[in-house]
């Protein structure tokens, strides 16, 4: 089992930048895949991010060039940059671990991009 905390979501303006992070509460560094998904009301959950031990990453088309994962496997943490925010991002973020015992999801952490 591992657990997962988010944090650093909150408001932002149009334009501007949070920075989400996501603690493990053990060694991530045998979990193959972290990752960040996002869920609006009324729609279905999504991937937003995801990377691999190593550091290869895979962002989502809606994202890409805006949000940028990353991972510190020393830290034990997975962090979500999002920059150029807009009011489509709004969402409930949630940090996801994939490993051989199965998924591992976090409580999330609300982001609201709204002027």
């Amino acid at each position: 089992q591992v657990q997962l905390v988010e944090s650093g979501g909150g408001l932002v303006q149009p334009g501007g930048s949070l920075r989400l992070s996501c603690a493990a509460s053990r060694s991530i560094f045998s979990i193959g895949t972290m990752g960040w998904y996002r869920q609006a009301p009324g729609k279905q959950r999504e991937l937003v991010a995801r990377i691999t031990t190593d550091g290869r990453a895979l962002h989502a088309d809606s994202v890409q060039g805006r949000f940028f994962i990353s991972r510190d496997n020393a830290k034990n943490t997975v962090d979500l940059q999002m920059n150029s925010l807009q009011p489509e991002d709004t969402a409930v973020y949630y940090c996801h671990a994939l490993d051989r015992l199965g998924p591992y999801w976090g409580q999330g952490t609300q982001v609201t991009v709204s002027s």
